[in-house]
């Protein structure tokens, strides 16, 4: 899970921007939202938040929440071309922030993060953070950081596989990708959305994790914790507003605590566009609430299987490994 918000930071990933086409503008022009029976906007299909921009905002665009098409397509053939020298360099700060560390865990084969920023209404954004307004997320408690440094310190054990992260062991999706909220990752940024009038499920193709949002409901007894938090829906207006609490110690947003409440907010802007928004409010783990802001674009999928799982022979590896290691050490 660490290696992959470094890397939201430290790349900036693949290929140059692609205009939208006229005829793409046109028809959303003239597109009205399709609606289920029940009369509620339909946010059915496969969707993917693959993007470039990271989640806060690069300090070379300090006073630059937003870019032109210009900036934009040189920033994204910049990042690329410097992506592409680094192939093969497993010890680069670039690589090894993607997990390989020296080892060749992740060459650019693997990053498959896609080739635009992300856009809102047509303008590319330099980060996903909108709120604070520097794009920053806001400064952390004493808790919060008393809490990240145990977290840290305990993913350096190797006595138990229980000692590892929950990405690591298959438990949930590295980076926050299952949510909420769902943050793009490295790769598998697909989602496939089903809805009911009274349940909407969200499959994730990273490690297949499936949300479960009760439309209408009300939150377990606090006692009741859950992996992915428990989700309640309601709509207000075209806005299918999304809140979540109850999550377990580990929840999959690495820098919150137990009792993470996160509000998300799915609109249908166009034929092939949701705009995402989720509201972070954990004031165990950071000084004020915070936003962010970006489209779930349709894509043709399928959803593949992910077979990552639990009790794989890297988990028996990584055990061994650290016992050959203390062998290996001199005796005091």
């Amino acid at each position: 899970m660490v290696m992959c918000y470094r890397l939201l930071t430290a790349l900036s990933a693949l290929a140059l921007m692609v205009a939208p086409p006229l005829a793409a503008q046109a028809a959303k022009k003239n597109w009205t939202v399709p609606r289920t029976l029940d009369g509620h906007p339909d946010l059915q299909g496969i969707w993917t938040n693959v993007t470039i921009t990271p989640m806060e905002r690069p300090a070379a665009f300090k006073d630059k929440p937003t870019l032109n098409d210009e900036e934009a397509r040189a920033f994204a053939k910049h990042s690329a071309q410097e992506l592409q020298e680094v192939d093969g360099k497993s010890d680069h700060p670039l690589l090894a922030a993607a997990g390989s560390s020296g080892v060749g865990g992740y060459n650019v084969l693997f990053i498959d993060r896609g080739s635009e920023l992300a856009k809102v209404d047509g303008v590319s954004r330099t980060s996903l953070i909108v709120d604070p307004q520097d794009g920053k997320m806001p400064p952390m408690t004493k808790e919060g950081k008393q809490r990240m440094g145990s977290l840290f310190k305990s993913f350096n054990t190797y006595n138990s596989v229980k000692d590892r992260p929950t990405s690591e062991r298959c438990l949930l999706g590295f980076g926050s990708t299952s949510g909420p909220p769902m943050l793009p990752v490295l790769y598998n940024n697909n989602y496939q959305i089903v809805q009911t009038a009274d349940n909407i499920m969200i499959l994730v193709e990273m490690v297949h994790d499936a949300r479960i949002i009760r439309m209408n409901g009300t939150h377990p007894p606090p006692d009741v914790r859950q992996w992915l938090g428990d989700s309640i829906g309601h709509w207000e207006g075209d806005t299918l507003v999304v809140d979540t609490t109850n999550f377990n110690d580990q929840p999959g947003f690495i820098w919150a605590g137990r009792n993470l409440h996160v509000t998300e907010r799915f609109t249908r802007i166009g034929p092939s566009d949701i705009l995402y928004k989720a509201t972070i409010d954990d004031p165990s783990t950071f000084e004020k609430i915070w936003t962010m802001e970006y489209p779930f674009v349709a894509t043709a999928g399928p959803i593949y299987e992910y077979a990552c799982h639990e009790g794989n022979y890297a988990m028996t590896d990584i055990m061994g490994g650290a016992r050959e290691m203390e062998k290996a050490k001199p005796k005091k």
